[in-house]
C-alpha cells in the first residue's frame, strides 16, 4: 500500500494527467532527482497516463514499483501514433530508462560475411562495413554462425585458409583438406575463379532460404554432366545434394519450403520477463534466441511495439512475416506494421494466429520462453542463496548485491592493466566492466591496485555516469598486501566498503578470503566456492584479455606507422575500421579507401606492404 505522502503525490499527478489532450504522443516519467525512469507512447495521452495514477492496486507489482517512483512527468505531442512509436524508441535509446526494456546492442550480433573477391571468402564478423561484401544475419550467437559456416564449407568444399588469391594466381601446393576431399583447392588451381564464384552463387541462394530452388538447379546440372559423360563432376554434384539434405536440412521443419518468419512469445513474472524468438527460414527453424529482462523492466502488450521496432532496428532486417503469440490492439498492430514496412521498404505480414500449425508454432515458442525463464529463476535463486551465505560468512551488514572484483595484469613495464568486473545479484554485468591503464607505477601490484581504486572512487564521488553506483563488497585478486592497499584508498575517500582478498591455492582456486587480519576458509562452502570461482576466473580472463589487446594495439600501431604517410591517427582509424591488424592485412585497396584519411595512394602503399611477399611467391611460379 502507498504511504500518505505517496497517495498525495499520486493525486497531484492524476490531476495533471487529466489535463492532457487526447492526442498521440510520448510521455516521460521522472523520479525525485528528475531522471527519466520510463518512456511510453499512446494514441490518447490523457487516457493512458491517467491510468497509471488511478487504482494503483490494479497494477502488477512491476508497474506499481515504477508508479510509486514517479514524482513528475513530461510529454511530447506527435501528429500520428506512428510518429509517437518512432519517437518513443529514440528517447528510450537516449535516456536508457530504468524501467524500459533495454535490448542488446546490434554491434554484439554476429553476421556471415561473404567477400566479393575473385575467390570469395566466408567469415563471421560483428560489424557490417560499407563495402561490396554481402552480409547475412544478424544471428543470435557466434556458435550458430560457425555451425552454418562449417556446414557450408562441407557442402561446397570451401577453402578454410586465409590465403588471398586473384584470378589466374595459384599457390605451390594445397593443404591437407584437399587430400581429405573436403576442399576444392583454389590455391593450387584445381578450381578457377569463375567456377569458385559459381559455388558462392549457390551459397547465396541457400542463405536466402531457397534450398528447393538450389536442389532443382543442382539436379539439372547433374543430369547435364551425366549426359556429357562427365561422371566425376556428376558424382560431385550428387554428393553436394546429399550433403544439403543431410546437413543443411537437419533443422526442425516447421513450415513449407520458402517460408520466412520470425515468431515472438514471452512470459512475464514479478521477477523476470523472457522473450523468445524463433527464426524460421526456408520452412526450417534455423535459430532461436532468448532475451531475459530483470524485475524492474516492464514488458507487456503496451510496450511490445516499441520492443519490436528497436529489435528490428538492431538487426537491420525484417522478414516478410512476423507471428505473435500475444495480441495487440488493432490500432497498435496497424501502427507497428506501418513502421516496420517503412523500415523494410516492402509489405510485412504481422498477426497473431488463432488456430492450426502456426498457432502451434507460437505455443511452442511460448513453452520455450517458459522453460528458459524457469532456468533463469533457478539460477537466480541459487545465486541468491550463495550471496546470503557469503554475507553470513563475512559478517556483512547488507546483502552484497553489487560486487566489484579487481585484478592486475602486466606484460613487462609497458602494459600494466587493472580490470574491474561487476556482479549484480550473482549475474555478471558486462556493460559495467571497466579497465584502467596504469600510468604511475610499474612492477608494483599494490601501487597499481591503489591507482585503479583511486580513479574508480574519484569517478564515484564526482557522480560520473557508469561509476555512480557504489559496491556493497570489494573482492581483490590478491592477499593481505592488496587488502591493506585498498583500505588506504577507501580511507582517503572516507568510504566504508567491505574489502576482502581472494587467496588462491596451488590450483589457482580461491579457498580463503582475507580482510587483512583474519582468514575465512570457504573450501567447504560449496555454493560460495562456486560463486567466487566464477568471479575469480572472470576477472582474470577480462583483465588479461584487455592487457593483451593493449599490447597488440601497440604492436599494430608501430607496424602501420612504419609505412610512409601513416601516423598515429591514421593507424588508429585503420585498426578501428577493420577491427585489428589482421583485418587491415586482409583488406583490398578499395576497402582501405573507405577509411577516413586514407587516399588511393596510401591505400596502394598499405596493400603492397602486406602483399609483397605473397605477390613475389606467385611470380616465382
Amino acid at each position: 500500500m502507498p504511504s500518505l505522502a505517496q497517495e498525495k503525490r499520486l493525486a497531484i499527478l492524476l490531476e495533471k494527467a487529466n489535463r492532457l489532450p487526447r492526442t498521440p504522443g510520448v510521455y516521460l516519467m521522472k523520479n525525485a532527482r528528475g531522471d527519466v525512469i520510463y518512456v511510453g507512447k499512446s494514441r490518447a495521452l490523457k487516457n493512458r497516463v491517467s491510468q497509471y495514477f488511478q487504482r494503483i492496486s490494479d497494477h502488477n507489482e512491476k508497474t506499481r514499483r515504477m508508479v510509486l517512483s514517479v514524482h513528475d512527468f513530461s510529454y511530447i505531442l506527435t501528429d500520428t501514433e506512428m510518429e509517437a512509436l518512432t519517437l518513443e524508441n529514440s528517447l528510450i535509446k537516449h535516456y536508457a530508462p530504468k524501467y524500459n526494456i533495454r535490448l542488446k546492442d546490434d554491434k554484439n550480433y554476429p553476421y556471415i560475411r561473404i567477400s566479393d573477391d575473385d575467390f570469395p571468402t566466408i567469415t563471421m564478423v560483428r560489424r557490417r562495413s560499407a563495402d561490396h561484401a554481402r552480409y547475412y544475419g544478424p544471428f543470435s550467437s557466434a556458435q550458430t554462425v560457425w555451425q552454418l559456416i562449417g556446414a557450408l564449407q562441407k557442402i561446397f568444399g570451401l577453402a578454410r585458409c586465409k590465403l588471398r588469391l586473384n584470378a589466374g594466381e595459384t599457390n605451390s601446393r594445397a593443404c591437407i583438406y584437399k587430400q581429405m576431399g573436403s576442399c576444392t583447392a583454389p590455391c593450387d588451381g584445381s578450381i578457377d575463379s569463375t567456377e569458385y564464384r559459381r559455388l558462392f552463387s549457390q551459397i547465396h541462394t541457400l542463405l536466402h532460404g531457397n534450398s528447393v530452388q538450389l536442389k532443382r538447379e543442382l539436379e539439372t546440372q547433374m543430369e547435364q554432366a551425366s549426359e556429357s559423360l562427365e561422371f566425376e563432376r556428376a558424382a560431385q554434384i550428387r554428393d553436394r545434394l546429399q550433403l544439403i539434405s543431410r546437413i543443411w536440412e537437419k533443422q526442425k521443419v516447421v513450415g513449407a519450403p520458402g517460408t520466412e518468419q520470425d515468431v515472438f512469445a514471452y512470459v512475464s513474472t514479478e521477477t523476470y520477463t523472457c522473450v523468445t524468438v524463433f527464426y524460421v527460414r526456408d520452412g526450417m527453424l534455423l535459430d532461436t534466441e532468448h532475451q531475459i529482462f530483470g524485475a524492474e523492466q516492464l514488458f507487456d502488450e503496451e510496450s511490445a511495439p516499441q520492443f519490436l521496432v528497436s529489435f528490428y532496428q538492431n538487426r537491420q532486417y525484417v522478414p516478410s512475416t512476423i507471428l505473435l503469440d500475444f495480441s495487440l490492439s488493432p490500432q497498435a498492430q496497424e501502427t507497428l506494421c506501418a513502421c516496420l514496412e517503412q523500415m523494410a521498404q516492402r509489405r510485412i505480414h504481422l498477426y497473431t494466429p488463432k488456430r492450426g500449425k502456426l498457432r502451434a508454432l507460437c505455443e511452442m515458442a511460448r513453452q520455450n520462453a517458459e522453460e528458459s525463464g524457469r532456468q533463469y529463476q533457478m539460477r537466480a535463486e541459487k545465486d541468491n542463496r550463495a550471496l546470503v551465505r557469503l554475507a553470513s560468512l563475512l559478517h556483512l551488514e547488507v546483502l552484497p548485491q553489487r560486487i566489484e572484483s579487481y585484478d592486475i595484469s602486466n606484460y613487462g613495464e609497458e602494459h600494466v592493466t587493472a580490470g574491474m568486473v561487476v556482479m549484480n545479484d550473482g549475474t555478471f554485468c558486462k556493460k559495467e566492466y571497466r579497465t584502467f591503464s596504469i600510468r604511475t607505477v610499474t612492477r608494483d601490484d599494490y601501487g597499481a591496485m591503489q591507482e585503479a581504486l583511486r580513479r574508480r572512487f574519484t569517478h564515484l564521488v564526482q557522480g560520473d555516469k557508469g561509476f555512480d553506483t557504489p559496491p556493497d563488497l570489494l573482492l581483490l585478486d590478491g592477499g593481505v598486501g592488496h587488502v591493506h592497499a585498498a583500505l588506504a584508498v577507501l580511507e582517503e575517500f572516507n568510504l566504508h566498503i567491505p574489502v576482502f582478498g581472494m587467496v588462491k591455492d596451488a590450483y589457482h582456486k580461491t579457498r580463503v578470503l582475507t580482510d587483512g587480519t583474519n582468514e575465512i576458509n570457504i573450501s567447504q562452502e560449496q555454493q560460495v566456492f562456486v560463486l567466487l570461482y566464477r568471479l575469480q576466473e572472470e576477472v582474470h580472463r577480462f583483465t588479461i584479455t584487455r592487457m593483451q589487446q593493449a599490447k597488440r594495439r601497440t604492436v599494430s600501431h608501430s607496424t602501420l606507422e612504419r609505412i610512409a604517410g601513416i601516423g598515429p591517427q591514421k593507424a588508429k582509424a585503420l585498426l578501428a575500421h577493420f577491427g585489428g591488424l589482421a583485418g587491415v592485412k586482409d583488406a583490398d585497396v578499395t576497402q582501405l579507401c573507405h577509411v577516413k584519411g586514407i587516399t588511393p595512394l596510401l591505400a596502394q602503399r598499405i596493400f603492397q606492404t602486406y602483399h609483397t611477399d605473397q605477390t613475389n611467391d606467385n611470380r616465382k611460379k
